[in-house]
């Protein structure tokens, strides 16, 4: 049962980043999340109406009494096989607050048992005895729990401030039996029966909650982008918890692998939390522009890109070039060329309400193949503005750029001034043919969201604010997690 009620109770931080900072810390995150109201109301639905079903079957413990009949004396009675087999949720409600989360459920639910009962009178020298099955339905049971998050030495501290069930009434109907039997059934048990449904709920919420801290504590801190660079998702701060919706930060830098940290010092631009908040979408995710820079200054550093495909190979001769760089075809005649790319700086992000822009600054290096020496002979230094746009691929945010427009000028050369206004066309040409497809391809992958595994983001909506990019999204449950007792999760995610 312990095991059905951790998966449970991880629905509730489906959304939540897969690791976490310091408590109390004041920390900048680049990354927050917000579950927003019709988010909290789909958890609702998901763990109480569907969750607190999933417990059964539960079993009671054995319950035994002696009970005094008049006629008959002492009677000895046995119920065993006590099992909660259904239970039902017709109304819930989830109310996050101050010190935490609170859920409560009014329910029923559903019991089996089998009775035995044995005595013995003076009238008969021999023992009496007989047995049968009984059905019991719970009346009136509210289920509730408030779990406490807290961001404490390094992860997320979840804890039960308050959970348990309260029984109100039962109703036992035996299957055979003497109707004197079925009195003293209800009298004798009625209590014993209550308090018995009430602590193996209670116990259960309880066991369920350590072995989600647990879990919880052994997330991973990072997640991988490729073989250069992992995303940090460590929380900072404890938990924004307001009326309506629950808030998370995170650290959300790019780090390289080897180092795990980026030696760039960032700075939070934008203030808000989410730009979702009005929005009818489950979940919220706000990446702020520093996101992207501290990814650009990671990868500013990678080695330098050959250019071998051309929209016209002949272009790698110098051949080619003898009209619109003579000089070049004069010095170095038919030899074969290297147009060598990289960049200078790294690029720089900007986000407005109007979208995202990108300013990449790149040197483009010619190099001759004389013989069997490399012979750099040209440095052109580009400085290109272009705007891009966001999607989300799954649980990945991917992305494009288009060229707006560049500037160029003669960083240094071998052969002398260049007419730059002869070969602007040419290089025009070769960023939009050649740089801006390979850049895209690698772009349009994208970088992982923290969500986690086994939940995917659906329908999701892009929101632009100054210095920041909102994804408001629903949720889904998918069948690759390995939680076959939430299999429910598809069906109701569907009808929602």
């Amino acid at each position: 049962m312990a095991t059905r009620t951790i998966h449970i109770l991880l629905i509730i931080l489906l959304t939540t980043p897969l690791s976490p900072s310091s408590s109390q810390s004041t920390d900048d995150s680049f990354i927050s999340m917000l579950i927003t109201q019709s988010g909290l109301d789909f958890l609702k639905q998901i763990l109480v109406t569907n969750a607190i079903a999933s417990l059964t079957p539960l079993q009671l413990p054995q319950i035994q009494k002696t009970l005094k009949i008049p006629f008959l004396g002492q009677i000895h009675v046995v119920l065993s096989n006590i099992t909660i087999y259904h239970v039902d949720v017709p109304f819930s409600y989830i109310n996050p607050g101050d010190t935490g989360i609170a859920i409560v459920g009014s329910a029923t639910s559903n019991l089996s048992m089998n009775w035995h009962y044995s005595y013995g009178t003076w009238l008969v020298p021999i023992e009496i005895s007989d047995s049968g099955l009984a059905s019991v339905l719970v009346e009136g049971m509210e289920i509730g729990a408030t779990l406490s998050l807290k961001i404490q030495e390094g992860v997320i501290d979840i804890s039960l401030l308050e959970g348990g069930c309260f029984v109100k009434e039962i109703i036992i109907k035996l299957d055979g039996g003497a109707s004197w039997l079925y009195q003293g059934m209800v009298d004798a048990f009625q209590g014993q029966i209550a308090s018995a449904v009430e602590n193996a709920i209670a116990n259960n919420l309880e066991e369920g909650v350590l072995k989600l801290e647990t879990f919880l504590g052994g997330l991973p801190k990072e997640i991988p982008v490729d073989d250069i660079a992992s995303l940090n998702v460590t929380l900072v701060n404890d938990p924004l918890i307001s009326n309506n919706s629950i808030g998370f930060e995170i650290n959300g830098l790019f780090t390289k692998n080897e180092k795990g940290k980026v030696s760039t010092v960032f700075h939070k631009n934008s203030q808000s939390l989410v730009s979702c908040i009005d929005s009818p979408k489950m979940l919220g995710i706000s990446l702020d522009e520093a996101v992207f820079n501290s990814a650009s200054a990671l990868y500013y550093n990678a080695e330098l890109w050959t250019v071998d495909t051309l929209p016209d190979q002949a272009m790698l001769n110098t051949a080619w070039w003898r009209f619109l760089i003579p000089q070049l075809y004069r010095k170095y005649p038919n030899d074969d060329m290297n147009l060598n790319i990289s960049l200078s700086a790294p690029p720089v992000v900007q986000i407005s309400p109007h979208g995202i822009s990108a300013t990449v600054y790149a040197d483009l290096i010619v190099d001759v193949m004389e013989g069997r020496d490399i012979v750099p002979v040209l440095c052109i230094s580009l400085v290109i503005r272009g705007s891009g746009s966001v999607k989300v691929v799954k649980n990945n945010l991917a992305g494009s750029l288009q060229l707006d427009d560049f500037t160029m000028e003669q960083k240094w050369s071998q052969i002398g001034k260049l007419h730059m206004y002869l070969i602007q066309p040419i290089v025009w040409t070769l960023i939009e043919t050649v740089c801006l497809p390979y850049a895209n391809s690698r772009l349009g992958k994208g970088f992982p969201l923290p969500i986690i595994h086994g939940f995917t983001l659906q329908n999701a909506e892009i929101v632009f604010s100054d210095s920041a990019v909102s994804v408001c999204s629903d949720v889904t449950f998918t069948d690759s997690y390995n939680l076959r007792s939430l299999g429910y999760l598809n069906k109701l995610t569907q009808k929602l």
